[in-house]
């Protein structure tokens, strides 16, 4: 190759095939690529096939060039059995849609030169080998019924043959229904073995394995199959070669096996219900005996069984089904969510008596035990991996359980006494119950309830009275729930507020109780509604301030109280905020006050700037009482307080919180006292304490210098002499 150098840049044209040789099948579309570079000229070059077998050489097809083919292959240009695809600027594939035999020559890609000086390559050739398509591929049909539990096998034939440089591989599938086909094992091309994503595990487990033949039957052995496994098979193979370090397929070949289905052999046996014990009164025992009988195909397997019940209601009134208890595949009782404190306290026991019959027992049979009981047992079959799957499930037809004698009838009346016709008014209604075929000695209770609406409304206990007479009140509001008769219950509402406007009725049940035994229901009913219905007045607010004391001495702490009051129909405490502030005028009269602080209706407290020592702090007593405490007062916090309140009323129909009025306290007067004696006894106690002690400090400081610092010394005697003459003579 000779490149053209101009200092340190070179152009030096490279022309580039598909490495080679290239093998490939007869009959099978095949392609050459053929890639320029480090060309001069235009971007879009042009590029000429050619193709020589032994000294001959004939055109094949020019992307620029017409007339360039050959004769002897211009009609499979023409048809498109040759053809040049452009791929980019610089690059461009020769493709042969049915390669023939004949076709195996070397292939010469060729570009015209567009560079100012010659330099470089200007063609590549590659070897191209077409073989004659030998690939046979001819499964042995698999049994087309498979029973479950049974194994599958999927035998299939391939012979080809057998050239250098080309690998055989084959791959399961199945189709099930109009779903895509799955694969299911892959052997090959390089010896290895690929499984499908959703056959892993069943691979690992052995419940599919691969037998190689004698090089030409290959079989996948499905065992342990189910219904889930039926489908149509396919065996597929294909041809490979190893091209540039990559594995490039050349052939591929499908054919379907069969189609495969499995019958279950499922369990098969019969289920018995029947009572063995009929309650004949409320508070009797119940039992019930579900019993399996002419099992087969059971084998290794277990029985389970789940008891449940259903209410009867006339007419044609759907009710639901409640699970009482189940015994699962490992024997474990599970109890219903609605039985299973009945279970827990032994009022219930599900037992097996024998490995096929099973029994439910009611300790205390209930009113509200009547009615359809049925019994489902299940066959649990091992499973492949261990565990234990469902196989079968017989439900025995529905078992009417009632009592020997005439069920109890309860029926309930609620009749208005008094009607609330505003705000602040009384209501009273009374319940009566109507009963049949009740035992003498039954007992009563009774739950009144209320809602907003009829429909969509959630309902809401007020109080309640049991059969011991005991008064439960659900709210803490002025009712009453008295027993006015035999069976006969009044009950009122002092007051009546906007929130209580709705229907009312009441619940009532019968008991009956045995000596050291709890009380058991016998027969409930719901009464009629009444409804409480009047037009509301908006409610009117009013505040009062108080202070424990009028009247205080500098650093003590003041508390002062205001109340807000309402009157007319008073909305409830949910439904009503309040917003607060506290005022100081230090001039009485003044109508110009100073804000202290305020606690909005979130109870965010704001608080005013203070220049003195003092401070103050708000607090909620109750729902509509707030306090304002001033501490370590000043003569600044002498003068006129009052507070304001802002209430804040939420609509019951639509949730929209409303601003009422803003209303004003009375004013009340704080006196800051000034004592003379009290503010100078103090300092004056703290000074003459302070003397004395400096004064006895120093006495004794004085005798201490005094004793140590000075000496005692011995007096001259005075000269008895007389004075001498101070002159001489």
């Amino acid at each position: 190759m000779l490149c053209l150098c101009f200092t340190a840049l070179c152009h030096c044209r490279s022309v580039t095939v598909s490495r080679g040789p290239l093998l490939r099948v007869e009959g099978q579309p095949l392609s050459i690529r053929c890639e320029v570079s480090e060309y001069e000229g235009p971007r879009e070059q042009d590029f000429e096939w050619t193709v020589t077998r032994g000294t001959e050489t004939i055109k094949v097809i020019s992307t620029f060039d017409d007339r360039f083919t050959d004769r002897s292959l211009q009609d499979r240009i023409w048809s498109g059995d040759i053809s040049v695809s452009r791929l980019a600027d610089n690059a461009a594939e020769l493709r042969i849609q049915e390669a023939r035999v004949s076709d195996s020559a070397t292939y010469r890609c060729s570009t015209p030169s567009t560079d100012s000086v010659i330099s470089g390559n200007y063609n590549a050739d590659v070897q191209l080998q077409v073989v004659p398509n030998s690939l046979i591929v001819a499964p042995d049909a698999p049994n087309p019924v498979v029973r479950e539990g049974g194994s599958i096998r999927l035998l299939c034939n391939v012979s080809r043959n057998f050239m250098e440089g080309i690998y055989l591989s084959l791959t399961w599938s199945v189709k099930k229904g109009s779903s895509l086909l799955e694969d299911l094992l892959t052997f090959g091309p390089d010896l290895g073995m690929t499984v499908g994503d959703d056959y892993t595990l069943r691979y690992t487990d052995g419940g599919m394995r691969l037998e190689m033949g004698n090089g030409v039957s290959h079989s996948l052995v499905l065992s342990g199959a189910t219904p889930a496994d039926q489908g149509m098979y396919v065996c597929t193979a294909r041809l490979w070669t190893r091209e540039q370090g990559a594995w490039n397929r050349i052939q591929e070949k499908t054919v379907e096996m069969g189609e495969v289905t499995v019958t279950p052999t499922d369990p098969d046996y019969t289920v018995v219900l029947s009572t063995t014990v009929n309650a004949k009164f409320s508070g009797d025992p119940t039992e019930l005996e579900c019993k399996v009988t002419n099992v087969s195909n059971l084998r290794s397997g277990r029985l389970g069984v789940s008891w449940l019940y259903r209410d009867v209601q006339p007419g044609d009134v759907q009710v639901s089904t409640h699970t009482i208890a189940s015994l699962d595949e490992n024997g474990n009782l599970v109890p219903g969510k609605m039985y299973k404190s009945r279970m827990e306290a032994g009022l219930i026991t599900v037992t097996r008596t024998e490995p096929s019959v099973f029994k439910l027992r009611l300790l205390r049979t209930t009113a509200a035990d009547a009615g359809e009981y049925t019994c489902a047992v299940t066959a649990w079959g091992p499973s492949r991996h261990g565990n234990w799957k469902k196989v079968a499930e017989h439900v025995t037809p529905a078992l009417k359980v009632s009592f020997a004698n005439k069920r109890p009838v309860l029926s309930a009346a609620a009749r208005r006494l008094r009607e609330a016709s505003a705000a602040g008014s009384t209501f009273e209604m009374s319940c009566q119950a109507h009963v049949q075929n009740l035992p003498p000695g039954t007992a009563f209770s009774i739950l009144v309830l209320s809602e907003e609406a009829v429909v969509g409304s959630p309902s809401r206990k007020l109080a309640s009275l049991g059969p011991e007479m005991v008064l439960q009140l659900e709210e803490d509001r002025d009712l009453m729930l008295v027993k006015t008769g035999k069976r006969d219950f009044q009950f009122r509402i002092q007051a009546v507020q906007v929130t209580d406007r709705g229907f009312y009725w009441c619940e009532m049940k019968a008991w009956t109780k045995q000596p050291g035994e709890d009380w058991v229901e016998m027969a409930k009913g719901v009464s009629n509604k009444v409804q409480i219905d009047f037009i509301h007045k908006g409610p009117t607010f009013d505040v009062s301030i108080s202070s424990d004391t009028t009247s205080v001495f500098p650093w003590e702490t003041v508390k002062m109280e205001c109340d807000v009051s309402v009157s007319g129909t008073s909305p409830t405490t949910d439904d009503v905020a309040y917003e607060m502030k506290w005022f100081l005028s230090r001039l009485r009269g003044s109508n110009s006050p100073s804000l202290l602080a305020s606690m909005d209706r979130w109870g965010v407290v704001h608080k005013a700037p203070r220049n003195d020592s003092s401070d103050c702090s708000l607090e909620r007593l109750g729902p509509r009482k707030f306090a304002l405490n001033v501490h370590s007062t000043q003569d600044s916090d002498a003068g006129d307080y009052y507070c304001t309140a802002t209430p804040w009323i939420r609509s019951t129909a639509t949730g929209v919180w409303s601003k009422a009025p803003e209303v004003s306290s009375q004013r009340v007067f704080l006196n800051v006292k000034f004592a003379l004696w009290d503010s100078m006894k103090l300092p004056l106690l703290y000074g003459v304490c302070a003397s004395v002690t400096v004064g006895v400090v120093s006495l004794i400081l004085g005798l201490v210098c005094a004793h140590c610092c000075c000496k005692t010394t011995t007096p001259t005697p005075r000269s008895r002499n007389k004075l001498m003459e101070l002159e001489m003579d």
